[in-house]
């Protein structure tokens, strides 16, 4: 990765350790040239986005990046990721939007990484393009993690890769669903495990 695109990234705000980071543009960067698109869940201020962004405009595709921009359970006043300065006053909620545009546009990425803004359920009933990197760090609650991991793999192409952030096989590191989506990808999905690195998991679809 360009060492200046990779210190964006790392200046970025967000969750994402730098390992991770760079495990997740080296999986985008492996996905066919010119190929179908990749898709993220969950952008937050568009760390993560930078990396993928970054692995799709060297292939020749794009990044579609998903969210509702209104933080996640975890991202809530009284959680423990909450950030009050990312709530919007006039209406007294999380509006991570125009932090991520920020991002995205001081990375050079505007023509990469396309924003779909909206909930995954709805965008997802809707959804028909085949994807060849998804990549699942939205809500991490058990229904919304499920239901992310039903809606989305589906379109994952042959071959193609399926990373998920936040898998901590032992309880005491982490939340569950996270696992538990992994854990269904390997037992019921079709999905064989390529890497991990540090909480990120990379797995591809089997042909």
């Amino acid at each position: 990765m360009d060492a200046e695109r990779r210190a964006q990234a790392e200046a970025a705000r967000g969750f994402m350790p730098a390992d991770e980071g760079l495990a997740l543009y080296e999986a985008g960067a492996s996905v066919p040239e010119g190929g179908s698109p990749m898709l993220e869940i969950g952008s937050y201020c568009g760390k993560s986005a930078v990396y993928l962004g970054t692995a799709a405009e060297e292939r020749g595709t794009v990044l579609y990046s998903l969210d509702h921009h209104r933080g996640s359970e975890e991202n809530q006043a009284g959680w423990e990721w909450h950030e009050p300065d990312l709530v919007d006053p006039e209406c007294g909620l999380m509006d991570t939007l125009p932090r991520f545009r920020r991002t995205i546009r001081q990375a050079g990425l505007e023509a990469s990484v396309v924003a779909v803004v909206g909930d995954s359920p709805t965008v997802g009933r809707h959804w028909a393009i085949p994807l060849s990197l998804l990549f699942i760090d939205g809500g991490h609650g058990t229904e919304p993690a499920h239901r992310d991991y039903e809606t989305w793999t589906p379109h994952v192409e042959p071959g193609g890769l399926l990373a998920i952030h936040d898998v901590f096989p032992d309880p005491a590191d982490g939340g569950r669903p996270p696992y538990e989506i992994y854990c269904r990808a390997l037992d019921e999905g079709g999905f064989d495990e390529e890497r991990a690195v540090g909480s990120l998991r990379v797995l591809r679809r089997s042909i």
